[in-house]
């Protein structure tokens, strides 16, 4: 029997990097409303405590993955999972956000009343089966955008005829043995970039098999300015110093990849000649068919990789799959590979706000039948916000944005004496012509699941930018009651 409910101001589901983001800007800037965080897993730090595979790493400098109020002061830019979920734990505590944290509540469902301004959010108690409820005014989902059951694996043929293990790396057992081993790790995104040269030290070889290329770049793994900078300045402005750098550096590199790509190309791919040699098939491994951002760039710290490669103790193929083997995978070209374990390194599962079924006022929600608002909220449907990252720059730019405005819309509500606020279409916004939620993206992963997502129309505030510049003006600077949400007061506290 679920329990009775437990109710709060702002029920915010994932204690991840948002979900932790979200319970310091809520402390700081909002302080008169209560919030609980509910994290269906055992432990805080989402991604940073889910992966577990060899050389886990960030792919984003840690200067723009961390938090804006919250110094990253480790040595290395390029930060390795431990370290991140380190400073993930420091955070939550050194604000207190731990002790809202609810672990082991897996939710499942969210139902909104109009008549009480009120979401009443069912989750289920993992470690003892029970059902709980819990009721709050305002749902902010931070709980990412894959599914934390699986990763993405295609169907290989064959596959069931391996006699080695098949591991995909969302799933990484602990005591892997892969010494003097035959390895094929099946991709060529930023997972199967840091697991080859991780294990490529103690595996007899590992094989990069790839359908198709991605580019790549080096960078060294410790920021010099960063680490100079903290020398003679306090922390917090060696910090934002070296932030405001980094993401003035992201902003001129993507906008360039936009506005000159050929030029972005033949730069990206004569640094990986540099790395490689006259000698090696740049041609054939390094070069994708597609711009530069079209998908995300995979960043290589210290030159890691390519110096797998050219130690002999790693290689790429670029080829297709055939089959599986009992021995390894046959290619499409007639080349055998052999192996003793195979990655599938083939990417995530996509999926909407957390797996969660949502109702308003007893109707199934269709998200794709909604239009982004910001790219934060969903057109009709009241007093729920999420965050999804962006794809051209760190993940968590995003999350400090999307966190302060939900205090400024909460604070408004305050001022006001609204219970309830609802982005919805005005009148202008009927004739819309409706675009993926985000453009210009081709990135299999996203294509997958589009289709389920929100659309973007073709004016503001309909628009899911992907401009970290932009963004931080309007979601900082432009008025809250901008003729779009309709600020209101619950029916049933007028009576």
């Amino acid at each position: 029997m679920p329990t009775e409910p437990t109710h709060t101001d702002v029920l915010i589901v994932g204690a991840g990097i948002t979900g932790i983001g979200a319970g310091y800007y809520l402390g700081k800037n909002s302080p008169d409303r209560s919030y609980t965080i509910l994290e269906g897993r055992a432990d805080l730090g989402g991604t940073w405590d889910l992966f577990r595979y060899p050389g886990i790493r960030s792919d984003s400098d840690m200067h723009t993955l961390g938090y804006s109020f919250k110094p990253w002061t480790e040595q290395k830019a390029i930060a390795d999972g431990p370290s991140i979920l380190k400073y993930l734990r420091e955070t939550a505590a050194e604000y207190g956000v731990d002790k809202h944290i609810r672990f082991n509540h897996q939710v499942a469902t969210a139902e909104w009343s109009s008549d009480s301004a009120t979401w009443t959010v069912t989750s289920t108690q993992t470690d003892t089966g029970e059902s709980v409820v819990h009721t709050c005014n305002f749902l902010f989902m931070c709980s990412g955008y894959y599914s934390y059951k699986a990763g993405y694996e295609p169907d290989f043929p064959g596959s069931e005829r391996f006699t080695g293990p098949i591991i995909h790396p969302q799933k990484w057992p602990e005591d892997l043995d892969y010494r003097d081993k035959n390895v094929i790790v099946i991709g060529s995104g930023a997972t199967a970039v840091t697991i080859v040269p991780a294990m490529a030290p103690e595996a007899k070889h590992v094989t990069m098999l790839q359908r198709s290329p991605t580019y790549m770049i080096s960078r060294p793994a410790e920021d010099a300015l960063a680490n100079r900078l903290r020398r003679f300045l306090p922390e917090k402005w060696a910090y934002a110093a070296t932030r405001w750098k980094n993401i003035r550096r992201q902003d001129m590199v993507y906008r360039k990849t936009r506005s000159d790509p050929d030029a972005v190309r033949k730069y990206f791919l004569d640094l990986v000649r540099k790395e490689m040699g006259p000698d090696y098939d740049v041609d054939t491994h390094f070069t994708p068919t597609y711009d530069p951002w079209d998908q995300r760039l995979c960043l290589v710290p210290d030159s890691d990789f390519f110096n797998a490669v050219k130690s002999g103790d790693a290689s790429i193929v670029t080829d297709h799959i055939e089959s599986f083997t009992e021995t390894g995978i046959r290619l499409e070209s007639g080349a055998e590979l052999e192996a003793d374990i195979i990655i599938t390194a083939t990417g995530l599962q996509l999926v909407t706000l957390g797996e969660m079924d949502f109702v308003v006022d007893g109707a199934p929600v269709d998200f794709s039948k909604t239009w982004t608002y910001k790219g934060m909220a969903y057109s009709d449907v009241p007093n729920l916000m999420s965050t999804f990252g962006y794809v051209n720059a760190s993940w968590t730019l995003r999350v400090d944005l999307n966190c302060e405005y939900l205090c400024r819309i909460l604070n408004h509500m305050s001022e006001t004496g609204s219970t309830t606020c609802t982005p919805r279409l005005r009148g202008e916004d009927a004739g819309m012509t409706p675009r993926p939620w985000i453009d210009d993206f081709p990135a299999g992963y996203m294509q997958r699941m589009m289709p389920l997502l929100p659309k973007q129309g073709d004016r503001a505030p309909w628009l899911n930018t992907q401009r970290y510049l932009d963004d931080k003006k309007a979601l900082r600077k432009g008025p809250v009651d901008d003729g779009v949400i309709q600020f209101e007061k619950a029916p049933a506290l007028q009576r």
